[in-house]
């Protein structure tokens, strides 16, 4: 493993010369201007899009738009920080747009819990991390392995443009699927996508806390013939429970997420299937990964099914998730996958 960092975004920031600006709003942008607080950088400006500035201000500074950030310090002489995250073309073109015009970075903040991925955080956990990638089954995760731990430690967009795979490429590794758990169901996204891969897709179990996500689940279940979705309106955890979770009714509903709380009613897989078998799982439950895959142990003990597990909600999720699953199923192949996104996310861990 060749990680060429020595020294991290953040303590990079503290020492620069250049004025540092921020490119977007939001949670992100709160989240990265706090950890520059606490080590002392200073946020000079914020800014949007050309085109998208509307005379309002962002912790008391009015948002420039990028012309007239540029016009300000000059191009050469700022650092910008993305502070918002995307997978959508226009929006990709437009980060590499002020890549090429400006020095870029897009710092890794988590989407869940506050350990951040720095140089210390690497030191500590570096036998985790080479214990990990040993496990990975072929070359292409072992690259989208370590450009992804080089960009955790640096910010530079150059490692994720590299870290990338095709989703096709996901499914391939996956084989052949007639069951499912579904696990972050969201509005029955997957199970569409599982329909059209998998025409001949008997039974989907699918789970999904938020009550406005679950009704458009619920919906398109009722909706479809020919492969039995069984709606469960409940948070896939290690046991049977009560947690309090963010009422977003968006893709990143969850108990670690921020928003106004209400109690769901969280469940084990194992409980859920009670005995029964399926062949494949996804967990893509924001943040609460590791205690889904615990309520998770005997159907992967006893009946090996295939799994895909989002790794990327916590700084540990990247190592430390292939090391859980590891322990309950040591015959397991591990593989990274990838689909296009700054920052880091989408993150694919595929266990065949």
């Amino acid at each position: 493993m060749k990680i060429d960092v020595k020294t991290d975004l953040w303590q990079y920031l503290a020492q620069t010369q250049k004025k540092i600006v921020m490119y977007g709003m939001g949670n992100g942008a709160d989240k990265i201007l706090n950890i520059c607080t606490d080590r002392g950088i200073e946020i000079c400006d914020f800014f949007a899009s050309d085109g998208f500035v509307r005379g309002h201000s962002f912790h008391g500074k009015t948002v420039l738009s990028y012309s007239a950030v540029k016009e300000k310090y000059g191009a050469e002489n700022i650092i910008v920080l993305i502070s918002f995250a995307s997978s959508l073309p226009s929006v990709l073109e437009l980060f590499a747009r002020v890549e090429s015009e400006c020095e870029t970075y897009a710092p890794d903040v988590p989407v869940c819990g506050d350990k951040l991925f720095d140089m210390e955080f690497f030191t500590k956990h570096k036998e985790d991390i080479l214990s990990t990638r040993a496990l990975l089954a072929d070359e292409l995760s072992r690259n989208i392995f370590d450009r992804v731990i080089a960009y955790k430690l640096s910010g530079k967009l150059s490692y994720l443009w590299e870290a990338v795979s095709e989703r096709h490429e996901t499914f391939s590794l996956i084989g052949q699927v007639r069951s499912a758990a579904d696990l972050g169901a969201y509005n029955g996204d997957t199970a569409r996508e599982l329909r059209e891969i998998y025409p001949d897709i008997e039974k989907i179990y699918a789970l999904e806390p938020d009550r406005r996500n679950f009704k458009k689940l619920s919906e398109y279940a009722n909706s479809i013939e020919g492969t039995e979705i069984i709606p469960i309106n409940a948070a896939a955890w290690r046991e049977s429970a009560t947690l309090t979770f963010a009422d977003s009714g968006s893709r990143n509903s969850g108990a670690f997420a921020k928003g106004r709380q209400i109690e769901v009613s969280a469940l084990s897989l194992d409980g859920v299937l009670d005995g029964a078998a399926v062949d494949y799982i996804k967990y893509d439950v924001e943040g609460a990964e590791a205690e889904a895959i615990e309520g998770s142990a005997h159907t992967i003990k006893a009946y090996r099914p295939r799994l895909s597990v989002s790794v990327y909600h916590r700084s540990e999720d990247i190592f430390a998730l292939p090391l859980q699953i590891s322990s309950l199923r040591p015959d397991y192949k591990f593989y990274l996958r990838r689909r296009p996104y700054i920052p880091a996310w989408d993150l694919d861990l595929i266990c065949v």
